[in-house]
């Protein structure tokens, strides 16, 4: 299923087309295009992560359901694939985070009850 919608984004119109979740909801300000999350990934210490694998793993995410995807008509007829992630994956998300502040906790209390030595 696909739309168009025009909405104001700067000094510029822009055009949105969802491709292929139906009921997804846009959120230019959350949602991210790729070159974008390579840039965040990169800024928060992946220094070496590549392009492809960022690129690779946003589709994949999206054809498995845990993103929506939709393309931002730019100036000069360029366009922008931007992925959100969906409301049922943002509730996987949270579960993992808590299971990861658990599981990091307990390994950190592990760790300084015990001496760890080098070799």
């Amino acid at each position: 299923m696909c739309c168009s919608v025009h909405h104001a984004h700067g000094s510029h119109a822009v055009a949105q087309r969802d491709v292929g979740r139906r009921g997804a909801r846009h959120d230019l300000a959350r949602d991210a295009y790729g070159y974008d999350v390579v840039r965040r990934l990169r800024t928060a210490g992946l220094t070496d992560i590549g392009d492809a694998s960022v690129y690779g793993t946003l589709r994949r995410l999206y054809k498995a359901g845990a993103l929506t995807s939709y393309v931002v008509g730019l100036r000069k007829g360029r366009t922008r694939n931007y992925y959100g992630i969906t409301t049922t994956s943002r509730g996987t998300l949270e579960q993992a985070r808590a299971t990861w502040a658990d599981f990091s906790r307990l390994l950190d209390a592990l760790l300084s009850s015990t001496e760890v030595t080098t070799v």
